[in-house]
């Protein structure tokens, strides 16, 4: 048996939902360096346009509710067959003690970034090419967490269970997914730019690296997962070293 490894991405079409800023885009961006047709996937058609804008020529975005079930197999029904999908997809993460927690928004986090997951999978799994793979996101909260983030860890924690149900029913399907800590993204646009820095600077003070995850870390966790072929039910962590101290 012939095994291929350290394969380009050229001409492998890859699918990233949340591909239209932060990690994703980094992704989307990395990998279309390395000659990959992509399609970029968002709720909102502004960030959609704009994302296409700045990527190579033949780029496909669009603009589909990954919450909504119909909507997402409409989407994997008409898009054909492609190699790789990497899931981001994901709102800013309640930090809520337990007692002032709303359960509706909290329902509603479930539902972009597992159920979101769970349907992707579902529908884009039927029209992935042998040797392609999925990749999903997490993050450290669910090793780790500390007050408030009781919702989010709870979702990563069931991503990351997802994660390796997936590997085995999709078999041989590769299912990973990549678990960060702290990055410099859009994620944190709702704090005031001076507390965002601020934090910055005290979190990558205190990581081992001396230093917080930059999208293009991110990314080039998404490349090896779908580069490399033998890794499946593996959750990759990229967090600077985050759990450790």
């Amino acid at each position: 048996m012939q095994i291929e490894h350290g394969h380009s991405f050229k001409g492998k079409r890859v699918i990233i939902l949340g591909g239209t800023s932060g990690i994703g885009f980094a992704t989307a961006e990395a990998a279309a360096r390395e000659g990959a047709y992509l399609v970029v996937v968002s709720s909102k058609k502004e960030k959609v346009d704009r994302a296409v804008s700045r990527l190579p020529e033949g780029t496909e975005g669009y603009a589909v509710d990954l919450t909504n079930e119909e909507q997402v197999r409409k989407f994997f029904s008409n898009i054909g067959e492609f190699d790789h999908l990497v899931f981001t997809a994901g709102d800013p993460m309640m930090i809520e003690n337990l007692d002032t927690t709303d359960v509706e928004t909290a329902q509603q986090l479930f539902n972009l970034r597992y159920w979101g997951a769970f349907m992707a999978a579902k529908y884009g799994s039927r029209n992935i090419r042998r040797g392609g793979s999925i990749t999903l996101t997490s993050g450290v909260a669910g090793a780790r967490p500390q007050k408030g983030v009781t919702v989010a860890a709870s979702i990563c924690g069931a991503v990351e269970s997802l994660t390796r149900a997936l590997a085995v029913e999709l078999s041989p399907l590769r299912v990973n997914t990549v678990c960060f800590g702290i990055m410099r993204t859009e994620f944190w646009n709702d704090v005031p730019e001076e507390h965002r820095n601020t934090m910055y600077e005290n979190v990558g003070e205190s990581l081992p690296v001396g230093r917080i995850g930059e999208p293009e870390d991110g990314a080039e966790a998404f490349l090896y997962l779908m580069r490399e072929n033998y890794s499946t039910g593996q959750i990759v962590v990229v967090d600077g070293g985050s759990i450790l101290v």
